[in-house]
């Protein structure tokens, strides 16, 4: 039996489904899962197909966050500011969590500007630059469609993604033009990469929302058939299919600075969120908070697996075995996610309980 609250009641089974698999990709993103097995295969599954774990993220906060602001006719701010306080409060959190790690590893920045870009873009710890990346985005969003139409927004959403690929998977080719490579590297001295709040995010912030405005607009319901569904899965294997060839073509001709941003990861991305709201069926809401406590202790998880396996006289499995590495972190980080949000759901419910009377 499911307990009261527990189960989401309008069918958006397939993306909440998809943020456990999302939160998987992120955790091989970290611990190069096949690297023991193929180097091509490692990157071909983790850092070309894995990559669809972010924006897959960012498209669920422009559905369902910037999507009820667009149904607001941009009017109504309230979930909105609710988002963006409780991405503060995760970061702030993240950001204590991993200070002492910070601290020991001397990574912290001796100067004040270096602190502020590090807060602002790259995030006090390598996986943390999500949490500025979505706020800048969503206020980045929300701010040129106050002066443009949503195609113009579009299309400069796109623009500054393609500009973040020179200085991503294309900075081979972008560094071959003396102006170019000055003007990345301008940009690298306030944030390591382009892959952030400005260039990367808002594409897939506004993408989004804009399936939402459309699926309202159609009249359409999360559940969109069975002739549909099948259009997508072809749309999206073809759009794979390329992904794959831009990315081992970039990679192989040593071309990628970053291997974050491809061209082909936009469509890949439209027909993938199309194809998972076709999945009918009601979706557990702890998926949700799971997904996002795995993203936020996964690092600390695994700092501290190679601590234990180096104690423990395990490190050749534990650690230099990268896959038994991956799935230990995996089963270690979802196994605390779940106490915690178990945890976290009967406080509240106390909490409610005594508010009641």
């Amino acid at each position: 039996m499911k307990e009261k609250g527990r189960t989401q009641a309008v069918n958006y089974a397939g993306i909440d489904d998809f943020r456990i698999l999302a939160a998987v990709m992120v955790i091989a993103i970290h611990t190069a899962p096949f690297s023991g097995v193929s180097q091509s295969l490692d990157f071909l599954l983790t850092y070309c197909v894995g990559r669809v774990a972010v924006p897959f993220f960012l498209m669920t906060t422009g559905f369902f966050v910037l999507g009820s602001w667009k149904k607001s006719v941009y009017a109504d701010n309230s979930k909105v500011i609710r988002f963006i306080k409780k991405t503060l409060f995760l970061y702030a959190v993240s950001v204590v969590l991993y200070l002492p790690v910070n601290f020991y590893s001397g990574e912290l920045p001796r100067s004040a500007g270096g602190f502020i870009s590090m807060l602002f873009f790259d995030g006090t710890f390598y996986h943390l630059w999500y949490f500025p990346a979505v706020i800048l985005g969503c206020l980045a969003v929300i701010v040129l469609l106050r002066y443009f139409s949503e195609r113009t927004v579009l299309v400069i959403t796109v623009l500054l993604y393609l500009a973040g690929t020179g200085g991503d998977s294309y900075f081979g080719l972008a560094s071959r033009i003396p102006a170019l490579k000055a003007v990345y590297e301008a940009m690298f001295t306030v944030s390591s990469y382009t892959r952030n709040g400005i260039f990367y995010a808002p594409v897939f912030l506004l993408m989004g929302m804009l399936i939402r405005g459309r699926m309202r607009q159609r009249g359409e319901d999360a559940d969109g058939g069975v002739g549909r569904m099948t259009g997508n899965i072809v749309c999206l294997a073809v759009s794979l299919v390329l992904m794959l060839g831009e990315g081992y073509l970039t990679f192989s001709m040593n071309l990628q600075r970053h291997n974050s941003m491809y061209l082909f990861l936009i469509p890949v991305m439209y027909f993938l969120f199309r194809l998972l709201l076709c999945v009918p069926g009601n979706a557990p809401v702890w998926t949700r908070n799971v997904s996002m406590i795995v993203y936020v202790i996964h690092p600390a998880v695994l700092i501290v697996l190679r601590g234990v396996a180096g104690v423990a006289g395990l490190t050749p499995l534990l650690v230099e075995n990268a896959l038994v590495q991956f799935i230990s972190v995996a089963i270690l980080s979802f196994a605390l996610a779940a106490l915690l949000e178990r945890m976290y759901f009967r406080l509240r419910r106390r909490k409610e309980a005594h508010e009641n009377g």
